[in-house]
C-alpha cells in the first residue's frame, strides 16, 4: 500500500471519529479502513522483526521491548515473516490491505498439520494461487480451505506416516571446495532417537574429563566439533570407547493437570509423529520407556534420584528425564531451542554452593547459558518453576509454570 494510501485511510478514521454523530455508512467505510490499516501495520511489522532478527542476539526480547507486547507476540511476528516468505503474494495482500494477519495466521496452523517440507511447500504454493479467495473470504471461510487442501494433499501420499519417513532415510555424502569430506542423512524419528543416543553416549564417554586441543573456543561450535569426532571414533575404531550402542529412552509425560477428554491424564509420547501401536508396544519391551508424571510445573514421580547435593556437579539421566518431561526447549521466554540441545544449568551456581537438586536445574541453550554466566543475568524460579529474570539493563522478564509441548 502507497504511503499516500495510508493516510488517506488513517485521516478518514480521524474524521470520523471527531464526528459527535456521522452516519452509520461513514461509520462503517471507516472501519474497513481500520482494517486496511491493520493489515498494512502487521505487514510492517513483520517486515520490520525479520529485518531486527539479523542484527539482535535476542530478537524476541528486543521487538518485545520496542513493542511492549509479550515475547510471545514477538514469536508470532518471526512465524508470520517467515510465512510471507514462503508466500510473496498473500505478503503483497497483506501489505495491501486485502487479507489481515488471521489469514496469514491460518496458513501457517495448516502448514503444521503436514508431514514433511515438500507437502508444507506444496501447500505454500496453492495458497498462493488462491489469494484471490482469500482477499474475499472470512477467516473462518479461508481456514476451511486451507483444511480442505492440507488434507487433500494427505490423501494424495496414502502411505503410514512413520511408514514413509523410513522410506525417506538418505545418507549422502561429498568433498566440497574446501576438501573437507561432507555427511548428510535424514533419518526417521525412531531410528533418530537411537542414532543420537549413541552419539550422545559417545560424546560423554569420551569427553567428559577433558576436550581435545582441536575444540573451537565456541560453545555452539565446541559441541559440534565433539560430536563430529565422537561419531568418527564410534564408527571407524573397533572397541573404542564410547562405541558402545546407546539405548534411546522415551520419556511418557502423564499430565496430570490436563485431562484427555476421556476422563484421564494426558499421555504424551514425546515422538513428533504418530506412531503405530505396534512400534510403541515393541519400544515398551525393549525397557526404552521412561513414565514422568507432572502437574503444573511439578513433578509428582520419575523414576531415579532427582536431588544429587553436592556430590557431583553433573546432572543425572533421571534428572535430565524429568525436565525434559517438563520442558520441550530452552526455559528462556521466547527461545524455541530444543530441549535435546540444551545445557543443565545450576540455578544457585555450583561455585556459588549450589546443589545438583532437580529444583536448581534449568534447561537453557548454550547461547543463553553463556549469557547467564557472562553478562550477568539473574535467574530465580519458584516452587512451581515460574522464571524470574532480572536482566543487567533493569528489565525483568517472568514465567508461569513450564508449559510443555511435544518434543
Amino acid at each position: 500500500m502507497e504511503i499516500g494510501v495510508v493516510v488517506e485511510h488513517a485521516q478518514r478514521v480521524a474524521a470520523v471519529r471527531g464526528d459527535s454523530a456521522p452516519p452509520a455508512a461513514d461509520v462503517e467505510e471507516a472501519l474497513r479502513s481500520v482494517g486496511k490499516l491493520h493489515a498494512w501495520l502487521t505487514s510492517a511489522r513483520t517486515a520490520l522483526t525479520r529485518q531486527l532478527a539479523e542484527h539482535a542476539s535476542f530478537p524476541e526480547q528486543a521487538a518485545a521491548e520496542c513493542t511492549r507486547d509479550s515475547t510471545r507476540d514477538a514469536m508470532r511476528d518471526q512465524e508470520r515473516a517467515d510465512t510471507l516468505a514462503q508466500a510473496p503474494q498473500l505478503a503483497d495482500a497483506l501489505d495491501d490491505g486485502d487479507v489481515t494477519a488471521g489469514h496469514v495466521d491460518a496458513l501457517t496452523r495448516a502448514t503444521r498439520t503436514l508431514d514433511d517440507d515438500d507437502q508444507r511447500r506444496e501447500l505454500f504454493d496453492r495458497a498462493e494461487g488462491l489469494v484471490d479467495i482469500a482477499s474475499v473470504a472470512t477467516l473462518d471461510q479461508w481456514r476451511r480451505r486451507l483444511d480442505m487442501e492440507a488434507k487433500r494433499i494427505r490423501r494424495n501420499d496414502g502411505i503410514d506416516r512413520l511408514q514413509r519417513q523410513r522410506r525417506d532415510c538418505r545418507v549422502r555424502t561429498w568433498v566440497d571446495d574446501d576438501g573437507m569430506w561432507r555427511l548428510d542423512g535424514r533419518f526417521d524419528p525412531v531410528t533418530g532417537a537411537r542414532l543420537a543416543a549413541r552419539l550422545d553416549a559417545a560424546t560423554q564417554a569420551l569427553f567428559a574429563q577433558e576436550t581435545p586441543d582441536t575444540c573451537p573456543t565456541d560453545p555452539i561450535e565446541k559441541q559440534r566439533h565433539l560430536r563430529a569426532l565422537a561419531l568418527a571414533r564410534t564408527i571407524c575404531d573397533d572397541g573404542a570407547i564410547g562405541s558402545r550402542p546407546g539405548r534411546p529412552e522415551f520419556v511418557v509425560v502423564i499430565d496430570t493437570a490436563t485431562p484427555d477428554g476421556a476422563g484421564g491424564p494426558t499421555v504424551d509420547w514425546g515422538i513428533p509423529v504418530e506412531v503405530p501401536h505396534r512400534v510403541l508396544a515393541e519400544l515398551m519391551d525393549e525397557g526404552s520407556v521412561q513414565p514422568v508424571v507432572v502437574h503444573n510445573g511439578v513433578v509428582l514421580h520419575a523414576p531415579g534420584n532427582l536431588d544429587l547435593g553436592r556430590t557431583t556437579r553433573l546432572a543425572s539421566p533421571a534428572q535430565r528425564r524429568a525436565l525434559r518431561a517438563l520442558y520441550s526447549t530452552c526455559a528462556i521466554p521466547g527461545c524455541t531451542v530444543r530441549y535435546d540441545r540444551c545445557r543443565l544449568h545450576h540455578v544457585i551456581w555450583w561455585r556459588h554452593g549450589g546443589r545438583t537438586d532437580l529444583d536448581n536445574l534449568l534447561p537453557v541453550c548454550t547461547h543463553h547459558h553463556t549469557r547467564i554466566h557472562d553478562d550477568n543475568w539473574i535467574i530465580t524460579l519458584g516452587p512451581d518453576r515460574a522464571l524470574r529474570m532480572d536482566l543487567p539493563d533493569g528489565t525483568t522478564m517472568t514465567t508461569g509454570p513450564p508449559q510443555r509441548r511435544a518434543a
